[in-house]
């Protein structure tokens, strides 16, 4: 029997409309300003993308393009300002930084106030993740999740597979099924015999950025797969890391690339910068 595909373009567009409505209910607008380094065409797409959210939510949003030239000092002084602005609940700077230039993209993430902080990279959002109390989760780590709760899929007791160790997805993602009371266990590239793990998950999830990583001879039957990558194959074609119609005919769930975890990530941005509203004092 084929999987049921979990479908993240309509659990976006409910969760959006959610956070429309209790957006429409503070006293003012939140309010998200992007910054866009240099002119990266994938970069430009997300930050356009993300200002349309804004729109559909009904939230302020601000954008700094900056030539790729710009410098960390003048980033920095710009997070500085953005910081100060009561009007502006969540900052968020569009990575990588350009290469070939004298950037720190660990410092610009630093400077950012943890209040603002709305993809949850700052050290203090991330401890916070840690130990279980926090404000923000990572976009999509948090989707991811989201997905499971609106499929009644149960991380606990159920043996959850992460591959990929990334500060963005992979050890965040790890961190909240474990806060779900899965047995997590971690893989990467130099997990020996990745296979004889993966077959193992009851969920399985893919996060590392390799096309047809996760072939169907790895899954266990009856699996929930969540492929969270996004890359082109040879064709130019847009996928994930999961080989998708071999490993759908038996996953219990798979989510597709594109239309699953990606418009979740964007969705999750919203429901952050909603919340850094709150915290900023707008209820």
């Amino acid at each position: 029997m084929a999987a049921t595909i979990i479908d993240g373009k309509a659990l976006a567009a409910k969760k959006k409309a959610q956070v429309a409505e209790q957006a429409a209910k503070l006293k003012s607008r939140p309010g998200l300003a992007v910054i866009l380094v240099g002119d990266d065409p994938a970069s430009r797409v997300y930050v356009t993308s993300k200002r349309r959210d804004c729109e559909e939510c009904g939230f302020y949003s601000e954008e700094f393009a900056l030539p790729a030239e710009t410098g960390q000092k003048a980033l920095l002084e710009l997070v500085d300002t953005l910081n100060e602005r009561p009007e502006i609940d969540g900052i968020l700077c569009q990575l990588p930084l350009p290469k070939g230039y004298d950037y720190d993209e660990q410092e610009v993430l630093l400077h950012i106030a943890p209040s603002k902080d709305v993809d949850a990279f700052h050290p203090t959002n991330v401890g916070k993740i840690m130990i279980g109390d926090y404000d923000f989760l990572p976009c999509t780590p948090a989707g991811v999740m989201e997905m499971l709760k609106e499929y009644n899929i149960d991380p606990a007791g159920k043996h959850c597979v992460v591959v990929g160790r990334s500060n963005i997805v992979g050890k965040p993602q790890a961190m909240l099924l474990l806060h779900k009371h899965g047995t997590v266990t971690i893989c990467h590239s130099r997990t020996p015999d990745l296979a004889s793990i993966t077959r193992q998950a009851d969920i399985l999830v893919a996060a590392v950025g390799r096309v047809n990583l996760i072939t169907a001879d790895m899954v266990k039957p009856g699996a929930v797969v969540i492929d969270v990558a996004m890359n082109r194959n040879a064709a130019g074609k847009l996928c994930g890391d999961v080989d998708f119609a071999p490993v759908a005919e038996i996953a219990s769930y798979i989510t597709p690339v594109p239309g699953g975890v990606g418009p979740m990530t964007r969705a999750m941005l919203m429901e952050n910068t909603l919340t850094a509203a709150r915290l900023h004092g707008k209820e």
